[in-house]
């Protein structure tokens, strides 16, 4: 029977990996940690479904690769017609829940409903996602076939197609490496130059010469970039915090050195360090070591409130390692920013450990999101060993940090992976929008760590792991803001939660990534113990904060 032109270019559909695909697009409708919109919906849908069909054709040929038994060709009928009636209602049941379980999680992050399934939307965007897949899948197949064919004139079958195999995964490496990752870093640079240019815009520079910046200052105010620049303008002086407390009160110091301000992060630390000398940092009663997020950005939320604590008498630092977004500069430039944390904790505590330990200022260090794998990283074992700081509090820490991932696995057992509880709480708690980490078994020791996670954040909670095995908190009961419905499927799962990294910005304050100031305050009252703090004057930040300067973090990272 002769093909028509548009078989040809479809090829044969296989309707057993299309249905495994309709499996994959139904358990791609259950929920994950983030709400998602009708849009979003059908991309991933459409994407799940392409690697479902896919999976399903790389076992077929697998199978007939290695010449095992296969059905008559009617049995192998009924047995499609039986999937179908199975899968099918299943599609249908899970399509027409949807709705109901996406509003359920909205509902519990404090959001309207949605108005509607728009399943209309959902369908199209799904059948678009999945033909584009499948149109590159041919495409890998045609050269596959074509290649395959040049070395069926020198060689037997069985060595040309694994060679052929081996070819093509060459060729896809070269052309995404040397392609599509080469037109990626081109267009990164094109923003790097981008951001140059906005330090030839630069705002007039503080007159104050206490002030980093400033005409006095070591670190040039046009260089320093515009994320520094807001951290070192912004946040209460000493006239904002005597109005809060009713108590004399010091302007903060705030130090940033922003990555063209040096050509090495050795040179970029050494250089806060002098600007910290400069402004008298070493005679405060606080100094904090901060980690930027990917742009340089510092959060408001997180920094305001610890100023207020202490009355004004504390000095922070920041030195910038990239001017990207956190994703991208965790994928691109994750040396950078562990190196950077680094050298500018080793530069400010080699200096404060020669200073006499009654006659220096308490040392914390603090990161949020990859500011936190970053600062982890900085903080070795050495250093607490030889002179150990005062504490540490990491808000948002991703999956990968090292370090967290010890701590978590040191659990209680029977304590949430979300909320776990670790040893007696004299050294580790944890908090989030629920908890404030004041509660333990044991008082606070020498050394005080906070981690500040929220149930539903996926850059959290993403789990590599979840292509083959559900997540250890998905066995867990769900949080307050999570779904009841979790249902792990090997490769959806994984789909559904790195799309909810990508979600996560936007999510709620005190929801997904979304970090604010009044869930930091209770954190930094824990690990800073400011003198003569109690439960109303947190209550009355947080109120301050709620009218003020409540910032979360999908503003900028």
């Amino acid at each position: 029977m002769k093909r028509t032109f548009a078989s040809r270019i479809v090829g044969e559909v296989s309707i057993p990996a299309l249905l495994l695909g309709l499996v994959f697009f139904a358990a791609s409708l259950t929920p994950s940690l983030i709400p998602r919109g009708p849009e979003v919906q059908g991309i991933l849908g459409g994407l799940v479904t392409a690697l479902g069909y896919l999976l399903a054709r790389i076992v077929a040929l697998l199978w007939q690769a290695a010449d095992l038994p296969r059905l008559p060709d009617r049995a192998a009928r009924v047995l499609t017609w039986l999937l179908a009636a199975a899968t099918v209602p299943f599609f249908v049941w899970v399509l027409a829940s949807s709705l109901e379980w996406q509003n359920d999680i909205r509902d519990k992050m404090g959001m309207a409903p949605a108005d509607g399934l728009h399943l209309a939307i959902i369908l199209a965007l799904a059948v678009a996602t999945f033909a584009a897949a499948y149109g590159v899948g041919r495409l890998v197949a045609g050269l596959f076939r074509l290649i395959r064919s040049w070395f069926y004139r020198i060689m037997p079958p069985r060595r040309a197609n694994v060679l052929g195999l081996l070819a093509v995964a060459l060729i896809l490496l070269v052309v995404t490496r040397d392609g599509i990752l080469d037109r990626v870093v081109t267009g990164l640079d094109e923003s790097y130059e981008a951001a140059q240019a906005l330090f030839d815009r630069a705002p007039a520079p503080p007159s104050d010469p206490n002030r980093t910046g400033s005409a006095a200052s070591l670190i040039d105010w046009a260089a320093m970039g515009a994320p520094g620049r807001d951290f070192i303008t912004s946040g209460p002086d000493a006239a904002a915090i005597s109005a809060f407390t009713g108590r004399p009160a010091m302007d903060p110091i705030r130090v940033y050195v922003g990555r063209a301000n040096g050509d090495t992060p050795q040179e970029r630390a050494e250089l806060a360090l002098a600007e910290l000398r400069r402004l008298g940092a070493f005679e405060r009663e606080v100094l904090i070591v901060a980690s930027p997020t990917g742009t340089g950005w510092m959060d408001p939320g997180a920094h305001d409130p610890v100023e207020y604590m202490h009355d004004g008498n504390i000095a922070t630092v920041a030195a910038q390692y990239s001017y990207l977004q956190s994703p991208l500069a965790l994928i691109l430039e994750t040396d950078t920013g562990l190196e950077q944390a680094a050298a500018l904790q080793d530069a400010v505590h080699a200096y404060w450990k020669t200073l006499p330990p009654d006659d220096r200022p308490r040392l914390y260090v603090h990161g949020l999101s990859l500011g936190a794998w970053s600062s982890m990283h900085a903080t070795n074992i050495f250093r607490l060993l030889d002179d150990p700081i005062d504490g540490a509090f990491w808000a948002g820490p991703p999956f990968p940090s090292a370090f967290w991932n010890y701590v978590q696995n040191q659990r209680a057992p029977g304590s949430p992976w979300v909320l776990p509880t670790i040893g007696d709480g004299s050294l580790v708690r944890y908090a989030s929008h629920v908890a404030d980490a004041s509660e333990a078994r044991a008082p606070w020791g020498g050394m005080r760590i906070v981690f500040l996670q929220y149930s539903s954040d996926p850059v959290v909670f993403y789990d590599p792991a979840s292509l083959w095995r559900a997540p250890p908190w998905m066995r867990d009961p769900p949080a307050e803001d999570m779904s009841e419905h979790f249902v792990f499927m090997p490769v959806v799962t994984q789909f559904q939660l790195a799309l909810d990294m990508a979600l996560s910005f936007g999510a709620p304050p005190g929801h997904g990534h979304a970090y604010y100031a009044r869930d930091y305050i209770g954190p930094w009252v824990q690990v800073t113990d400011p003198e003569g703090w109690t439960r109303s004057d947190t209550d009355r930040l947080m109120a301050h904060c709620d009218n003020g300067f409540q910032a979360g973090c999908s503003n900028g990272q």
